[in-house]
């Protein structure tokens, strides 16, 4: 029976206030990653709809004028009047804050997004938003709009009442907005980051159709995204270019005290363990209690089954957690009442009940897939890897021993000379990693003694994608990394005893130089991913081009940038080309890559963590296709915002 949502189901906590003042309380901020959260906050209210069953297809607009449309089929927001507001439910839901029908259980049994601030908050944060609803056989429409009055601008106020339109065979409500350029650096709205999200939320809820127009060139663009599989689908994706040793994937659910849970799980050759998981649609990147109720089912219920089969003969009785989960790509989804996250990203789930509902839905169903006979072969690989995992664990052990061994590897020699900083404060200090010797001669003598530190490096280090931890751990270039940050590694890993603030590599402009970036940031996703998510990890821009007329110096990073620099120039100007770090002196090295006052640098981030994943699989795997045409893809390592598009 389809549950009615009324005007009076609103709850009103408190009016719109301070948004516009502080907006980075509600978005976090007022670049790009805080524009799309606009976005995301409307998708998800579509989102709620269709996955409390009340509509099937969201559409995504992006329009010339750089306002944006979100359209779904579900029930409509309501325009009855609301009983202590005296304006209709959708007037509410736009005007004020912690407003909408999400407080209580009774219509919406989850729900993702800021729970009900989105709408006003997008609303505060729009030059013009319109809201149509399409309800009962009629099409209803009202404007707000953020003018200046006094001096002072008065945030998404009504500057229409409610008006009926007339018939319509539509039903659901379509969202439109111009994110207000006084409050951010940039409206032009990213296609691609906005593709990976609905790809996302596609994977997320199974048989939910997401679409995307994008109408601002000339050629409409189009993409859709629908999984009937559901994870199955998403955990296939992942995969597609790892080599699966079992073809089917693993997927089960289960509800246990009001939360439902969604898992898929299978298995690669590969030596890195990859979970992902969800909470009502929210990526909980840092884990928290769902991933640790999950992670310890798995390891128990398949060493009970080891113990009773007395397949594993090695010390200790029994293997670890590590050991089943090599080679993993699982995807964790779960829907909640009541979600506690840990600090504003919202990216670790806190509550204790969920924990022990997922070792029990986890428990019970795993338990039940092993006892299949019709389940023997897959589950026969699965505990072979485990059991060869836990035969190599013992020489990895021996190996990490190495990184907390003072005497035997901060004492020893460093590749390359590491050159320290007289400075001992690691949030100020910074330590560059410089592809080859020529260049790091030159930044150890143009670098500032007191804060930088130089570290070259000889040749491509190893890749990491494709070795095992004790083999990362024999190289003595990632020693020599690890040793010099002093945080250890993987389980051992510390961020708390990290020596520099910030980690800059800096490489060549070239193929070369992008394959030594592409090689680190494995290293650090695989191993130190709090390094990057903690935002301690850089990309150092060196110029591509020295622009010289007579005493005046210019530099260029790319070839837009020498147009541009070399039409402000004049006549009589020459060009030289950089082929590498190695050809800048230190002082033309400090200036243009070093100098924290004039430099480029990108901070790498992880805005999506499957299609971080998916990235570092494409760039460091065996498939040579798919790598060849992410390059050809992303081809310009000397840009900006390229990790952005690229998912890190």
């Amino acid at each position: 029976m389809t549950k009615t949502y009324e005007a009076n189901d609103i709850k009103v906590l408190e009016g719109l206030d301070a948004v516009r003042m502080r907006p980075g309380m509600y978005i976090g901020t007022t670049g790009l990653r805080g524009l799309h959260h606009l976005l995301w906050e409307i998708v998800d209210n579509g989102i709620d709809e269709a996955a409390n069953g009340y509509a099937s297809t969201i559409q995504v607009f992006l329009h010339r004028d750089n306002s944006v449309s979100v359209m779904d089929d579900g029930r409509g927001i309501p325009i009855g009047i609301h009983d202590t507001m005296k304006v209709p439910g959708v007037q509410v839901v736009f005007t004020q804050l912690h407003a909408g029908g999400k407080f209580n259980s009774e219509n919406y049994n989850y729900s993702g997004g800021l729970h009900g601030v989105g709408a006003s908050v997008v609303n505060a944060l729009s030059r013009w938003l319109e809201v149509e609803v399409y309800i009962d056989g009629r099409k209803y429409r009202q404007r707000f709009e953020s003018r200046e009055q006094n001096g002072k601008i008065q945030a998404g106020m009504p500057v229409t009442q409610l008006e009926d339109l007339g018939i319509t065979d539509l039903k659901g409500t379509k969202i439109t907005f111009l994110p207000d350029d006084r409050i951010f650096e940039d409206i032009h709205m990213n296609r691609e980051v906005i593709s990976k999200r609905l790809k996302e939320l596609a994977f997320l809820n199974k048989g939910i159709k997401m679409i995307l127009i994008d109408e601002r060139q000339e050629e409409v663009v189009t993409k859709s995204f629908y999984y009937s599989g559901g994870l199955k689908d998403f955990v296939e994706y992942l995969n597609e270019d790892k080599s699966a040793i079992h073809p089917e994937v693993i997927y089960f659910e289960g509800e246990k005290d009001d939360i439902f849970a969604q898992i898929g799980i299978q298995y690669t050759d590969s030596y890195a363990e990859s979970i992902f998981s969800y909470v009502n649609n929210i990526p909980t990147s840092e884990g928290g209690t769902h991933e640790t109720g999950f992670k310890t089912a798995v390891t128990k219920v398949l060493n009970d089954f080891i113990k009773k089969q007395n397949l594993y003969k090695g010390k200790n009785g029994g293997l670890t957690g590590e050991d089943f989960r090599e080679g993993m790509t699982a995807v964790l989804s779960i829907k909640m009442h009541n979600i506690q996250f840990e600090g504003q990203t919202k990216t670790k789930l806190g509550n204790t009940e969920a924990r022990t509902a997922l070792e029990s839905i986890v428990t019970e169903n795993l338990q039940s897939y092993m006892e299949n006979i019709d389940n023997q072969e897959t589950l026969k690989v699965i505990l072979e890897k485990a059991m060869n995992a836990a035969k190599v664990r013992e020489a990895a052990r021996k190996a990490k021993e190495i990184t907390r061994k003072k005497n035997s590897l901060e004492g020893a020699p460093l590749v390359g000379k590491l050159a320290s900083c007289t400075g001992r404060d690691p949030k100020i200090n910074e330590l560059f990693l410089v592809e080859g010797d020529s260049a790091g001669g030159s930044a150890k003598q143009g670098r500032d003694r007191q804060f930088q530190a130089i570290l070259p490096l000889r040749g491509k280090p190893l890749n990491v994608e494709k070795k095992r931890i004790d083999q990362v751990l024999a190289n003595e270039e990632f020693r020599t990394i690890i040793s010099a940050l002093g945080t250890g590694i993987a389980e051992d890993f510390n961020i708390s005893n990290l020596k520099y603030d910030k980690v800059i590599i800096l490489a060549d402009s070239d193929q070369d130089g992008a394959h030594i970036r592409a090689i680190l940031l494995t290293f650090f996703f695989r191993y130190m991913k709090e390094l990057i998510t903690e935002g301690h990890v850089y990309i150092g821009l060196a110029p591509l081009y020295k622009i010289l007329k007579g005493s005046k110096v210019e530099y260029a990073y790319n070839d837009e940038e020498l147009k541009a620099k070399v039409k402000g120039m004049g006549k009589g100007y020459s060009v030289q080309r950089y082929k590498g770090l190695g050809e800048m002196n230190p002082d033309q090295l400090w200036e243009t890559t070093m100098d924290p006052t004039k430099r480029s640098i990108v901070k790498v981030g992880i805005e999506d963590a499957a299609e971080a994943e998916k990235m570092v699989t494409i760039l460091m795997g065996d498939k040579i296709d798919s790598r060849r045409q992410y390059i050809t893809t992303y081809a310009n390592f000397n840009k900006k915002d390229i990790f952005q598009e690229m998912g890190m």
